[in-house]
């Protein structure tokens, strides 16, 4: 089996509303109301799906052991580094550690980290060149 690419990723997160507010917000990542219900809120990035619950969410198709603030994520984004930065202060986001040069899957980028409301590790890239 050749698996193609991640379509969604679920955060387990302490309060929906803030998390949605976050990444709608900062990230301007649209809610997707039709897939979203009173336990997940679904949010779109890029082509992929970002699924936000709360740990006791009544359902057994999750994680056995859901926790805040253990997922380290990276967002890829299409702005100048220094115009995310600007806009990250702008809504009062500190970046704790960044620029730094990485690699990732379409290789060197350079990369900004941020913290979530829950404490998931987010790191922001903008590609070399791309």
């Amino acid at each position: 089996m050749k698996m193609r690419r991640i379509d969604h990723i679920v955060l387990t997160v302490n309060d929906l509303e803030e998390s949605m507010r976050f990444y709608h917000e900062v990230f301007d990542m649209p809610v997707i109301k039709q897939q979203t219900t009173d336990q997940v809120i679904t949010l779109r990035c890029g082509h992929q799906l970002i699924r936000l619950q709360k740990a006791d969410r009544p359902t057994k198709l999750k994680a056995p052991h859901p926790t805040t603030g253990s997922a380290d994520l990276c967002l890829v984004a299409g702005d100048k580094l220094e115009d995310i930065i600007h806009h990250l202060r702008s809504y009062y986001v500190d970046v704790i550690e960044g620029p730094v040069v990485k690699h990732g899957s379409e290789g060197e980028m350079t990369s900004l980290y941020i913290h979530d409301p829950d404490n998931n590790l987010v790191e922001i890239a903008v590609y070399k060149n791309k």
